[in-house]
């Protein structure tokens, strides 16, 4: 068993290679599959939440009759237009019934008896239940009583309560007390606030009621935020599926790459910089012979609006960080997949292959952008290229089941195949290097070091290396070789003519070899299949300086007094990072892969069936282990004080525990049902009494945990209501961060800072922004900031609001950005009105 996974794992490895040769076809195949299943969701979703609503649209018809006829007696001095309209409010049918369908009848009312008749002549022939009841509202429509009642009707009726506006006098006095009840007393409350919004998300409308402290929303002005973020440390590399990336400069950093971003890392001064001028994802690197100049090539990628953005290469300044050319803008077609400087000319060249079907291979003279020659190279998958280190005018490019030797002249490219004659062809020829003699040395998947004839282009010698694949090779001053493995982890040093003579195996929690970087002849780095770097020496063992996850990632949790964070993934592990040493501090295994986590003394995991466990922080031991439901749990909030945990899953129930013994015990209090679809968001109110949660299905809900996990049927109520936190995303106090024209899924995450000054937003373009908070009108201004090569799942400020943490999905990158600027302490309680309003919709790039 243990040697079929092994191999499996192998074959996972290699053919990882090919999988370059139709990316745009299956990435076009993901985005159509989970379209469709968005828009399953949604259709399901929608029709039971209109059953629902019906339903109880259909109980409260007799009542609806009775409060018209008890408005009709009861209100003194109000035409039943306007009584009707505050009736309707006071019995929340905007809570009772579907919100995209519109009342049916456009005839009057016909009630029955005398007070039907003289409802019917009051309300005059040019009225209709449909007019006064429901009106289209568009998304920044604001919902008044003025604009329910036409000016010509107010004047008929005398002098009615006005919402308060900045400019406005004074409302009039209360009417006296009914003697008989009825249901003045709501209407009382409704004269209070009457306003509400509307925004629509895929055609659906989604009410927001605005909060009474807000005077004159249409006079609101959203500004950017005083803050600014500054990226300050990448968590990660990328070695699962790329190679030839990490390489040690003299200055003492590191240089790879994740993501969109080319990190530079002092070893010794445990220190960072980042080039941050990459749009997607980097997928190769080169050194210039000056060891100060870097080329690093990207992706193509896609805008917001699916279509395919340009990959390009960039030369740039280690030192300075200035970029100094970019090759190949409108070119190189799906991505760049290898580069490589000439040497013998102090580097006055430029070899690039890119990623279309026939992988071009050209050549540039990059100072001065111009392409000197290109060539078609092969329709299999190319996996290195190189020039000779004596000469320009021979390249050296390898892949599936072949090895080119390519031939500058009078400026045209020439090809030479090697022949492997007796020898097994194998699958892959992963690299390459020039030993101090001049001769090709290639390592296979076969696990085979094969030496090339100078000028035969044939094979001279082969030399068994490797228990699986040889992956990369590196050679070193003194013409010693080494190599590194993928089955059997090992990294064995050679001598100049291919004697073995000293090996070690890394550990195998981090992988196979992926690359290996020279230090000082004895030292090395070492980049791993699983992500991480490891930094020693053959006698003393290797240990990790970076690490990283190695699939999809979405849960995120900052502790709420140290300045530490958990992140977990599809790895199914749960890490422990410390935000301030920038290490990673523990990490541990699940069994199921965990999507959702939250930390106070202990660590809250939810998995995606439907289990969920709590870890001791400091034993790291399982101290509860519970079930709910058998689908995903999405996320996970304790109350402020701690006392409550509320889990919500995607069987579209919140299930409400009470929390005991220092969070290690834990006892099923209720269940909150009510949803149509699977929960995506939570948070709970300040005093720990209220949940506000969102669905699937754009829908947004509060319930009453203290009374039993009630259903609040009137949303009104929650209008002032103070939140712990705020990662709803949606709601009237975030509803600016969503952009015109979005389809639900544009936003994935949101977070307020702890001093309630701004809001950071993780979407699914690979862009982290910060708005003001609150932010509640359309077109907020915000920073926009970029890194990510893949949507951003999360994003959370630390407990004093020091930094903000974001994390990639499938770039398995997590950044942590500096927060910069004025009032980063100030808790901002209400909102200011102005007399001007901020319409710009443009976001500042990088917010520099």
């Amino acid at each position: 068993m243990t040697w079929g996974w092994v191999n499996y794992q192998e074959i996972y490895d290699v053919s990882a290679e090919s999988s370059t040769e139709f990316p745009d076809r299956l990435s076009l195949m993901e985005v159509r599959l989970q379209a469709q299943e968005d828009e399953i969701t949604l259709l399901k979703s929608s029709l039971a939440d209109a059953l629902r609503k019906l339903r109880l649209h259909d109980q409260q018809i007799p009542l609806l009759k009775q409060q018209l006829i008890a408005g009709k007696r009861f209100v003194k001095g109000i035409t039943l237009p306007l009584a009707l309209t505050r009736a309707i409010q006071s019995l929340s049918l905007e809570d009772a019934l579907p919100e995209s369908i519109q009342f049916i009848d456009e005839t009057p009312i016909k009630l029955r008896g005398e007070e039907g008749d003289a409802f019917e002549e009051e309300m005059g022939k040019d009225q209709t239940w449909s007019s006064i009841v429901e009106e289209s509202i568009q998304p920044t429509t604001i919902r008044t009583l003025q604009q329910q009642q036409s000016k010509s009707s107010e004047d008929s009726q005398g002098s009615c309560p006005q919402t308060p506006t900045s400019s406005s006098p004074a409302p009039p006095k209360e009417p006296a007390s009914s003697p008989h009840g009825g249901p003045l007393s709501s209407i009382r409350e409704g004269e209070k606030m009457l306003c509400s919004i509307k925004m629509f998300i895929r055609g659906r409308p989604i009410t927001m009621y605005i909060p009474s402290n807000i005077l004159n929303y249409e006079e609101l002005r959203m500004d950017l935020p005083s803050q600014k973020l500054e990226l300050d440390w990448v968590y990660g590399y990328r070695g699962r599926d790329c190679r030839a990336n990490l390489y040690l400069l003299p200055s003492g950093e590191a240089v790879y790459f994740i993501a969109c971003v080319v990190v530079l890392y002092h070893i010794s001064n445990q220190t960072q910089r980042h080039y941050q001028k990459h749009t997607d994802c980097v997928r190769c690197l080169a050194i210039h012979p000056d060891k100060v100049r870097v080329a690093s090539g990207q992706t193509a990628g896609v805008d917001k609006d699916g279509k395919p953005l340009q990959p390009i290469v960039h030369i740039w300044d280690s030192k300075t960080l200035v970029t100094l050319q970019q090759i190949g803008l409108g070119t190189f077609e799906r991505g760049v997949g290898a580069v490589a400087f000439s040497s013998s000319d102090a580097g006055t060249f430029l070899c690039v292959i890119d990623d279309s079907n026939e992988h071009m291979l050209s050549v540039w003279d990059w100072n001065k952008n111009i392409k000197h020659t290109e060539v078609k190279n092969t329709n299999e998958a190319v996996l290195a290229v190189d020039f000779s280190p004596t000469d320009t005018n021979n390249i050296i490019s390898c892949g599936k089941s072949h090895v080119y030797f390519w031939t500058m002249s009078a400026g045209t490219l020439t090809k030479k195949q090697g022949i492997f004659g007796k020898y097994k062809k194998p699958k892959f020829v992963l690299c390459f290097v020039f030993s101090l003699t001049g001769d090709v040395l290639t390592g296979d998947s076969e696990g085979n070091i094969l030496t090339w004839g100078k000028s035969t282009f044939q094979i001279m010698k082969q030399t068994r290396a490797h228990e699986g694949s040889v992956f990369t090779m590196c050679v070193l001053q003194g013409g010693a070789i080494l190599s590194g493995g993928g089955k059997d982890r090992k990294i064995i040093r050679w001598s100049a003519d291919l004697a073995p003579e000293r090996e070690c195996e890394i550990p195998e929690k981090f992988g196979a070899v992926r690359t290996i970087a020279d230090v000082d002849g004895e030292e090395l780095l070492v980049g791993t299949t699983r992500n991480a770097i490891l930094r020693g020496t053959f006698s003393d063992g290797f240990v990790a300086i970076v690490q990283g996850h190695v699939d999809e990632m979405w849960g995120l949790a900052t502790h709420h007094t140290q300045n530490i964070f958990l992140t977990c993934g599809n790895d199914r592990q749960v890490c422990v990072w410390n935000a301030e040493d920038h290490k990673l501090d523990w990490c541990t295994t699940l069994e199921s892969d965990p999507s959702e986590i939250i930390l106070i003394s202990v660590v809250s995991v939810g998995l995606s069936t439907g289990r969920w466990v709590v870890l001791d922080l400091q034993t790291k031991e399982v101290v509860s282990d519970l079930t709910d439901g058998n689908e995903q749990l999405s996320v996970m909030r304790y109350s402020p004080d701690g006392s409550f945990l509320a889990v919500g899953s995607h069987d579209n129930f919140i299930y409400i525990y009470n929390v005991t013994e220092g969070g290690r015990r834990y006892t099923r209090f209720g269940k909150c049902t009510g949803h149509s679809s699977f929960i995506t968001h939570l948070d709970w109110s300040k005093d720990g009494k209220y949940v506000m949660s969102n669905s699937g299905d754009y829908e947004i809900l509060y319930w009453d945990v203290a009374s039993g996990c009630k259903l609040l049927r009137n949303r009104f109520e929650s209008k002032d209501r103070k939140w712990a936190s705020y990662t709803c995303v949606l709601g009237f106090h975030v509803m600016g961060v969503w952009l015109e024209g979005s389809d639900g899924t544009d936003i994935n995450a949101l977070c307020r800072s702890h001093s309630e000054s701004m809001v950071a937003v993780a979407d699914d373009f690979c862009k982290v922004h910060l708005f003001q908070y609150p932010c509640p009108k359309p077109k907020a201004p915000s920073y926009k900031y970029e890194g990510h090569g893949s949507h951003v799942t999360n994003v959370r400020f630390t407990h004093n609001d020091s930094h903000l943490l974001s994390m990639g999905g499938k770039d398995t990158c997590i950044l942590q950005w500096r927060v910069k600027g004025a009032g980063t302490g100030d808790h901002k309680e209400h909102l200011a009105s102005s007399s001007s309003v901020c319409s710009s919709s443009s976001s500042p790039e990088n917010g520099t």
